[in-house]
Parts: structure tokens; sequence; C-alpha cells
């Protein structure tokens, strides 16, 4: 699998340096028509299908997958929004080789069809879905149609996911080269169906010149650290969790997952009076009084650090958090360390750097960031640049940004994630990457990679307890891993 993913100004750009390298783009359209003509011999039922033409390219490659389709004895109706007259460049040329009937775009075009080829627009499209392509979309839904979208469902915008107003909800779409962002976030996501990205002729090597700062999240986008054959526990590295007196399970869900996941050491910081429960879990745990806490931080040993699990909010967290960085040891910041902060990011953010992990859910992230519109890509990327530290921003299309203007998107996280508990191991996995060394923007994308696939494998029933003992049978399968 290839991670990079362009937005749409980067693919335009693609397009001009491929067809500067001496590619026709002439020859790209056909590959383009190609890909979707196969996509729907594959996908859609063998009937009259209707292929919906835009006035630009997007529209000549749905003019390029009718000819081919009808030349293997398919049915086809193709309605144009637009004159044929008006289409130039490549479009037109693939309509003049079209030697079937063009129809106005208009509802009906749908009659008697079971199946559509949407190339209305693609993903440079800003503005909502307005007059009969509104209309037709719409149509499809009430008919329930199986719809292939080219490049992006009509309505989908290409770098945000927003929907534009209405787009149909597609078996299968096909893009070109790489993907673009509004494949990934959500709500295109949801709108996309089976995501066929096409070979069209494009060589990798123009991304040389693009240098692509977003990727997929999985295995070509960070490494997991080795196990050295000579390695011992300190060399695998020591978490220290502060935990609480209120939900101790949150801090003991972390650790647990930090030893899952490496790390050689993990120690429980917690008040006193709670010891007793932390002693009584895990027996591999260590267990330590979190006062006085200088002493805690005063061992270099214990080399990553995780403060916020059901260690309460107030002022004597944000004394520990503050503490905690001033170590300038990697440091990841969960729950209650940052509610702690709410209202007063500015204070948090004088003390970060790209050696801290920031793992808010949406509410944490209004509550240190304040309303900040966008995409989660934008704000997650909003938030690193403001803050100066990795930020991971939980959801189902979780984005890990650093404040470069790195960024991951994790496309394939389980729903069963939503479980009380789940962000506490994520929180517990990033820390246990960061004791065995690994970059913190790496780590993040890392743990937020493993946890989907941990839950995706357990499937239906999980509980966050289950999510550090799948893990083993994960990181066990090191070929996959390497070639996914």
């Amino acid at each position: 699998m290839t991670n990079e993913i362009l937005s749409v100004e980067q693919m335009y750009r693609a397009d001009r340096l491929a067809m500067a390298g001496g590619i026709a783009g002439e020859r790209l359209m056909e590959a383009a028509g190609w890909a979707v003509a196969r996509a729907a011999r594959r996908l859609l039922p063998k009937g009259r299908i209707a292929i919906l033409c835009g006035p630009g390219n997007n529209g000549g490659d749905g003019f390029v997958a009718a000819r081919l389709l009808a030349r293997d004895g398919w049915a086809v109706r193709l309605g144009l929004l637009g004159e044929v007259g008006r289409l130039e460049g490549d479009a037109a040329i693939m309509a003049a080789r079209w030697t079937g009937r063009v129809e106005p775009l208009h509802p009906s075009i749908l009659d008697n069809c079971v199946g559509v080829i949407d190339a209305l627009f693609g993903a440079g499209l800003a503005r909502d879905l307005e007059g009969e392509a509104k209309a037709v979309i719409g149509e499809i839904g009430r008919r329930k149609l199986p719809v292939i979208a080219v490049d992006v469902p009509s309505g989908v915008h290409g770098d945000s996911g927003a929907v534009l107003g209405i787009a149909a909800d597609c078996l299968a779409t096909v893009t070109f080269f790489r993907p673009k962002p509004g494949h990934c976030l959500l709500p295109g996501r949801l709108k996309c169906g089976e995501l066929v990205v096409a070979d069209i002729g494009i060589p990798d090597t123009v991304l040389g010149d693009i240098k692509p700062t977003l990727h997929r999240n999985g295995p070509g986008a960070w490494v997991l650290p080795a196990t050295a054959p000579d390695g011992h526990k300190y060399s695998r590295g020591h978490a220290l969790i502060l935990g609480g007196t209120q939900m101790t399970g949150a801090a003991r869900l972390a650790a647990r997952a930090a030893r899952r996941v490496g790390a050689g050491l993990v120690t429980v910081a917690a008040p006193s009076e709670a010891l007793d429960i932390y002693r009584a879990g895990d027996p591999g745990l260590l267990v330590a009084p979190a006062e006085p806490f200088d002493a805690l931080l005063a061992d270099r040993r214990r080399n990553a650090l995780l403060l916020g699990p059901g260690g309460g909010v107030g002022e004597a967290m944000i004394v520990r958090v503050e503490a905690a960085l001033a170590t300038g040891r990697p440091c990841v910041l969960d729950a209650d360390a940052l509610s702690s902060f709410e209202g007063r990011g500015a204070e948090l953010f004088r003390h970060l750097s790209d050696r801290v992990v920031l793992t808010p859910h949406d509410g944490e992230f209004r509550r240190l960031f304040g309303e900040v519109a966008g995409s989660r890509l934008e704000r997650a990327r909003q938030g690193a640049r403001v803050s100066g530290a990795v930020v991971l921003l939980k959801g189902p299309d979780t984005v890990v940004a650093h404040p470069d203007g790195r960024a991951t998107v994790t496309t394939d996280a389980s729903p069963f994630l939503a479980t009380a508990g789940s962000g506490d191991v994520l929180a517990g996995l990033i820390v246990g990457l960061l004791a065995q060394g690994m970059e913190p923007f790496a780590a993040a994308s890392a743990a937020a990679w493993l946890h989907g696939r941990a839950a995706a494998a357990f499937g239906p029933g999980l509980i966050a307890e289950d999510l550090p003992d799948i893990l083993p049978a994960i990181l066990a399968d090191k070929g996959r891993l390497a070639h996914e």
C-alpha cells in the first residue's frame, strides 16, 4: 500500500509534472476511463447503466468509460451537464470519440437503469451542488441505485471530506495515482464506498517534487522498534504513568497497554491511599507513591511519561504536568491533564515541544484550543502549529499532526473502539512506544494504527480490557506489517 495522500492542488501538480515529462493528457484520461470501466464491470449489475458526465476532465473520464463499456456490450445512457460543443481539451477529444447519444442531464436519465457512474464533478468542486446535478444525485438516492464515482462522489470536497449539500452513497470510488484527503476524512470517506486507487501512468518520481506531508496511517509511515537479541528490560525503556484515586482503571489500562506494546518496565505512581488498588492488579506492574513527584522524575531511567488517565482535574495536575515537561523527556498528556488547562491553553503551550504528544478528543480539543473551524485534519494541524506539540485528534478518522505540517490519517479505525477506557489504552500504547525510543510523531501514529487493528481483530463485544491482550497477535505478524 502506498501511504501518500495528495491535496487537490498537489494532484493537479502531479498531472502537470507527468505531462511535462512527456505523458500526454489524452493518455492519462484514457487510462482513467479504463480504470472506471474495469470497476464497473466488476461491481455493477449487467444491464443498462447511466453515465453522468460533467463539463470538465471528470466528464472526459466518463466519456471514455462509456465508450469502453458500450464496446463490451453494455447498454449505456450518457447524460451531460452542459453542451458537447463547450467541452475543452482532452474532455472534448474523448467526447468526440463517443459515437452514442448524448442526453441533457436530467433525473429521467436514470429510467430503466440498474447502475450509475458518477463522473459529474471531481475533487476540485468547492460549492454546493445545485440545479440538475443536485436533482439527479438526489434521485439516485431515492431509487437506491448502485453508484461508482469517478475521483470523488460529486458533492464531496476533495480536501476536507465535507459534503457540499448532497452526495451519493457510492458502492465504490475510483481515484487516480494517490488518494486525496476527502477520501480519508469523514463524512466524505463514508460516501466513497470501496476506494480504488488506479495507476494511470503518472510516475512515482513526481512525488520528489511534490513532497507530500500527509500520509495514510499504516506501517509504511513508521517502523516499530526492533527487539535487540542482547536487550534487557531497561534497554526497552521504563514508562512512568500518573494514576489517581477515583478512576483507577484508567491508569491500569494504560499501563497494561504500555507493557504489551513492548516497554521493559512500567511504573504507576498514585496517591498513597490508592496504592493497594494498583498493587492488587497485574503482578508485573511496578507501583510507587506519587509524592514527592520530583523524586520519581529524578530517576532518568523513567524515560517516557504519561499524565492524565484518571489522574484528576485541577491545580495539582497542572503542577505535575509542568514538572514532567520540565524534564524534557517524551511525554503524553491525555484526558485530565488536558482538561486541567481548560481556557488556559497558552499557559500550557509555552512548555511544549514536538517531544510531547497531546491526545484530545473533540471536547478536550475545544477546551484547549477553543473553536477551530475545518476538518479534523485542519484542526489537528492548527492545534499542532499553535501548541508546538504533536496532536493526536481522536475520532473515527483520527489524525496525528506534527508542528511542521506532517500528518497521518487513520482510515480503518474500528467502530468498536467507542467504549469506555479505549482512549486510556491508546495513551498507554503511545508511552510504551516512546519508552522504546520511537520519535513522538511516529509513536502516536503507530499507536493509533495498532489500536484500531486490535479492535478490528477482536470485533463485536470489545471492551477496553481486551485491547492490550489482542495486541501480541497484531505485533507478531511482522511480515505483513513490513509490507502492507
